[in-house]
This record gives structure tokens, sequence and C-alpha cells, in this order.
């Protein structure tokens, strides 16, 4: 492992991805596994995940343009699908880069055939449908005439069609039981499968990669796994939501790690960071972190989390500071270095989960994960054998 230069940094156990990988592909074959690598790989950091993941994966997906160019950058050849929106001026960039591009409306799917006829190259290209999300893509009851125009384009290769959910993770009580009722989703499903049953009723096959099944959905939707699955957090180790079911065994490959920079008692009365928000009515043992809201670590937290300090847990107190927090200790010790755990797990088990830190943030795991910053390493790790 190489030693970074700063305190606060993030470990990430590369071969714990490829036995998440390994884990979804068990549950959804034979469909195919697309991995979302999107927000600097949910800020498990695309430069080292990217390239170690690709042999195991069909196909990667990100958000925007620019991440897709920065894949082929790094040398990876596996399919990638940018799943946002597009402008049409963009599309000429998608055959330089040979991206997959998604195409949401009627423009880009023009602008698409256009720039694959001047270039004499054939674009690779999935078509959206909006099933109810309301985000991007052609609503499904306007659906009919973007695909007869589809058919006409003789040049770009419609590869794909899909759409998203927008609570597959819910589930809904029936009777005594809980069962995944996913009441809405499963209406976006019946509206997707209406869709494509326009394909049959002119005699043609589908797409041949049809896919809807983003994280929730892979635990709790077989019937949405059609030809492809999405993986986005559940690649990272984490559960959608609480409520999903845990049909697929994944564990999380972040720890986001720091240490101890200051050490010393503070007295009863003097309040401790901006604000003085927090102040201790006897002698206590306090530690300063080199990890603030600069890293991610959010100012909104202030007073609420625990991180680990030799594996024990203990409260932050006093304002998150942009680049320190401070840590009370109570009655216990702890010398310059001795190692911080801010999320993750510790040797003796004890850990700090993504879903700890959302709760204390009043947000989600993904926007926890997402947002540790760039200026906090990422130390990528693989097993031996891995």
């Amino acid at each position: 492992m190489n030693t970074p230069l700063r305190p606060t940094h993030a470990v990430i156990q590369l071969s714990q991805l490829r036995r998440n990988v390994e884990a979804i592909r068990a549950k959804v074959s034979p469909a195919r596994v697309l991995v979302m690598l999107k927000a600097n790989a949910y800020g498990h950091g695309i430069d080292g995940v990217a390239p170690y993941i690709e042999p195991f994966v069909d196909a990667i997906g990100v958000a925007v343009l620019d991440e897709g160019v920065h894949l082929r950058e790094l040398g990876i050849k596996k399919p990638v699908l940018v799943a946002g929106g597009t402008l049409p001026e963009h599309v000429p960039y998608y055959l330089e880069h040979d991206l997959t591009l998604t195409i949401s409306s009627a423009e880009v799917l023009q602008a698409a055939e256009a720039a694959s006829q001047a270039a004499g190259k054939r674009l690779k290209a999935h078509l959206k449908i909006d099933t109810g999300m309301e985000r991007a893509g052609v609503r499904w009851y306007e659906a009919e005439a973007f695909l007869e125009q589809s058919l006409l384009c003789k040049h770009v290769e419609i590869e794909g069609i899909y759409t998203h959910f927008a609570n597959s993770e819910t589930l809904e009580p029936e009777g005594l039981e809980h069962k995944p009722g996913f009441s809405y989703a499963s209406t976006q499903l019946q509206r997707f499968n209406e869709v494509l049953a326009f394909y049959p009723r002119r005699g043609l096959p589908p797409p041949p990669l049809r896919h809807t099944a983003n994280s929730a959905a892979i635990l709790n939707m077989p019937e949405s796994y059609f030809d492809m699955v999405r993986p986005g957090v559940m690649f990272y180790g984490v559960y959608p939501d609480d409520e999903a079911l845990r049909s697929v065994a994944i564990a999380p490959a972040l720890t986001w790690k720091s240490a101890v920079v200051y050490s010393k008692q503070t007295l009863p009365g003097n309040p401790v960071s901006y604000g003085s928000l927090w102040v201790s009515d006897r002698p206590v043992r306090t530690i300063t972190i080199p990890c603030g809201y600069a890293d991610g670590y959010f100012r909104r937290m202030t007073n609420q989390p625990k991180v680990l300090v030799n594996g024990k847990k203990y409260q932050q107190v006093g304002r998150i500071c942009m680049d320190q927090c401070m840590v009370n200790l109570e009655d216990d010790q702890a010398g310059i270095g001795d190692e911080v755990i801010l999320l993750g797990k510790a040797a003796n088990g004890e850990c700090i989960r993504a879903e700890d830190l959302a709760v204390w943030a009043g947000t989600n795991s993904y926007e926890v994960m997402t947002n540790i910053s760039a200026r906090v390493p990422r130390v990528f790790e693989i097993e031996e054998g891995g």
C-alpha cells in the first residue's frame, strides 16, 4: 500500500468489489452486469476501480460524457453507456470515443443519425423510455412514434432500450407478510413491457439489451432483469434502502481513515470549536482529527457522529470545521498518530456504516460516499490472490 501524504485517506478493497460483482452475477444470471462508475465510482476513485473491475463486468455505466471520455483515456475497452442527458451538438464525441449514447428525445435521435452518417460510422445507442420517473426519456405513452423514428435510422445501431425505476426499494405490507409490493415500480415495469410490445406488433425483435433493474430492483424484482442489470450502490457493498431485501450478500469496500493529530484535556466550561456549540461539565480528554467538511465530513452533522478511535466508538463534539473536527474520549487516552475510522470497520469488528453517517447528516448513503472529496487520497488494495 502506498502511504498517503495525509492522515485522512480512503482505503478501497478492490477484491471486495469483485466479490460483490460475483454475488450480483450469481443472482441475475444469465443477465449481463453493467456496473455504474459515475461520480468518481461513487466516491471510491474511478482511476483505481475501473481498470481492476473491467475484466469482471460486461459493461460500465457513467452519468456524463466526460466520465466516459476519462474511462477511454484510462484504457478501458468494455462498452461504456453514458446514461445522462446529452446535447445534440455533443453527439460526435460519442463516435470519437466509442461511447454508447443514451437517446432520450427525438431531437437527439435525429442528431445521432446525422452524425453517424457524416462520420461513416455506426453509433451505438440505447433508447431511454420514461415510465414514470419524469426526469429524462420519451414518455411511455408517446413512445410509439419515437420507436417508429428509430426504425428509420439506418446509421445508428439501436443496441438497447431501458427505463429507470423511481422507488423499487420500497417494501409494502400485504396481509401479514412483507412482500415486495412496489405498486409504482410494478406499474413502471408494466408500462415498459407495453412499450416493448411495439416490436412483435411490427414483426421485429426488440433491441438485444433491454434493461430496467437498478440495485434495489436486483434485490427485489427478479422479473425486471431482462438482458442486463445496472448495479450502482450495491456494487460498492451498500444496500440501497433499509427496506430492500438482503437477497444478495455484499459488503462495503471503503474505509475512511484518519489519525489523531492533537490530544489534550479540556476543562469544564471551555467550549469547543466555532460557535461554542459544545462544552463539558467536567474535565475530559478531547482529540483533534484532520478531517472536516472540505473532505466531505458534513458540517451539518456537528455533535452527532461517532468515530472509531483504536476500535472504540466516541462522540464527535463541537462545530465540524473545514479541515478538522474534535472528538470526546471522556476519560480514555489516545496518542498522536493513533488510528481513527470515520467510515468502515475496525479490526475488532466495530463499524461506522454509510447509513449511520446518512442519518447524522440527514441524507442517504449515496450522498455520503459521493461527497468524500477529491483531496482525500484513495488507496487501493488487492488481497493476495484477489
